[in-house]
């Protein structure tokens, strides 16, 4: 195993930081630091805890356009989205700064003792294994319900955002949290399971590909310890027959291509009825063809790919599909150009058994698929292993709030927009695209112990 790794900058290739992974014994000593600051942040008050809490949401926006050019140097996307999110991870600061009292008090339950009820203590430390593509937003959606709980985090970040990983546990010693409450750990894969085996670790969260929460969470079986996975998706986004097509080519395409379309809730397989196929992917087309890709630092539409072996895999899927059938009316190449982009591309005359249809595609890369009628477009939709978004257009808000909530499977169905996670709502997939959820009160729920309380 090498000992050291480095990060890129992937818009110009060039080395940002050399760092080393730490020792076996290392991580042993980092845990017992976490778990000795947990012991007295358990017994602390709401007030304090919130008062943190407010505290490094003001940093965020204080240091927004510092860690906006952080983000965009180590995973490339656009400066502008990269202070967006950094505007978000303030903004779920102060929402569980507001909430978490009222989230976490006492149920009292009718039963035949003298007092019954049930109360939620805090569960411990908490491992946090991350990825790249929001390198803020994934740590702060799972960090500020945990410190709000009472817990601690342990955190491993992507290698690639190594540096961001290192700054998130930096601001919060800056905002007041006890020293090692929070702490970023450079460790190695075969490493992950010295961590989730350590008896101070009581659970796990992973936001990931699926074929690493399949990893995480036997790992996670084998030591008995809770998870919350969020897993990929490939979201299917059902444009009805009285849609209406201007508002559903405008959401399909910025829900596809935000984030240069590297995102697990992207609107990646447009489902469009016979009736509107032919128009809706002209509207399409001619909006995807404004998007160009450049320097990521002048907020372009789309920025670089994180790395250069995922935009291989994704042009080795585009390849395949086409060879298959699919036609690919713009983009569908490698520039020959320095940096790790992909220009903005489209196909279509995707059926199943391609991999346009059958995989995720990570990158900006629109599907659209025919279908015959309402009925089969919902079909297809359903027709995959993953189900964490979904979307669905039409002008009839009745039927189309009715089929996003029984017939589309997915954590989560959007009528007339695209698929965005939001502080106040539940977040997570089902089937291959994870379990558990984050965000909302059920979030904050996920890493406690619901403990009955009897008094008889």
């Amino acid at each position: 195993m090498s000992t050291t790794f480095q990060t890129l900058n992937p818009a110009t290739e060039k080395v940002l930081e050399t760092y080393s992974y730490i020792s076996n014994e290392e991580i042993g000593h980092r845990i017992d630091e976490t778990h000795s600051a947990w012991q007295q942040w358990r017994n602390s008050s709401f007030s304090e805890r919130a008062r943190h809490l407010r505290r490094l949401a003001e940093i965020l926006r204080e240091e927004k356009t510092t860690l906006g050019h952080l983000i965009t140097s180590e995973m490339g996307k656009p400066l502008e989205q990269s202070v967006a999110e950094i505007e978000k991870c303030a903004w779920v600061c102060e929402y569980y700064a507001e909430n978490s009292e009222k989230f976490l008090q006492s149920q009292h339950i009718k039963t035949d003792a003298s007092e019954s009820y049930i109360a939620y203590a805090p569960m411990g430390v908490v491992f946090a294994i991350m990825p790249w593509n929001f390198p803020f937003w994934q740590v702060f959606r799972f960090l500020a319900p945990a410190l709000m709980a009472g817990n601690a985090g342990i955190l491993k970040h992507a290698p690639g955002t190594t540096g961001c990983g290192l700054k998130i546990a930096e601001l919060t010693r800056k905002a007041g949290f006890p020293k090692k409450l929070f702490q970023t750990i450079a460790i190695d894969i075969p490493q992950v399971e010295q961590v989730i085996s350590n008896p101070k670790i009581t659970g796990v969260t992973l936001t990931g590909s699926t074929k690493a929460g399949r990893s995480v969470a036997a790992l996670a079986g084998k030591y008995l310890k809770k998870t919350v996975l969020e897993l990929g998706g490939s979201d299917p986004y059902v444009i009805l027959d009285d849609a209406d097509l201007d508002l559903a080519a405008n959401e399909c395409v910025a829900g596809r291509f935000l984030n240069t379309g590297q995102s697990c809730i992207a609107a990646k397989r447009f489902i469009v009825t016979e009736k509107n196929h032919d128009s809706f992917t002209q509207k399409v087309l001619h909006l995807i063809q404004e998007k160009g890709f450049g320097d990521p630092l002048n907020s372009p539409s789309l920025g670089s790919m994180a790395r250069s072996d995922l935009r291989d895999q994704l042009h080795h899927q585009v390849t395949k599909s086409i060879i298959a059938g699919a036609e690919c009316l713009t983009g569908g190449f490698i520039p020959e150009t320095t940096g790790n982009f992909y220009p903005a591309t489209l196909l279509t005359q995707v059926r199943k058994g391609m991999p346009a249809f059958d995989e995720e595609l990570f990158g900006p890369v629109a599907v659209i698929i025919e279908a015959k009628d309402e009925e089969e477009a919902i079909a297809l939709a359903n027709d995959t292993e993953y189900g964490l978004g979904s979307a669905v257009f039409s002008q009839d808000t009745r039927k189309a709030r009715d089929i996003a909530e029984y017939q589309l499977a997915a954590g989560s169905s959007f009528v007339n927009t695209f698929v965005k996670s939001d502080p106040r709502l539940p977040f997570g997939g089902i089937k291959s695209s994870g379990y558990g959820r984050e965000l909302s009160l059920i979030g904050i729920t996920e890493f406690v112990n619901i403990k009955t309380i009897y008094i008889k």
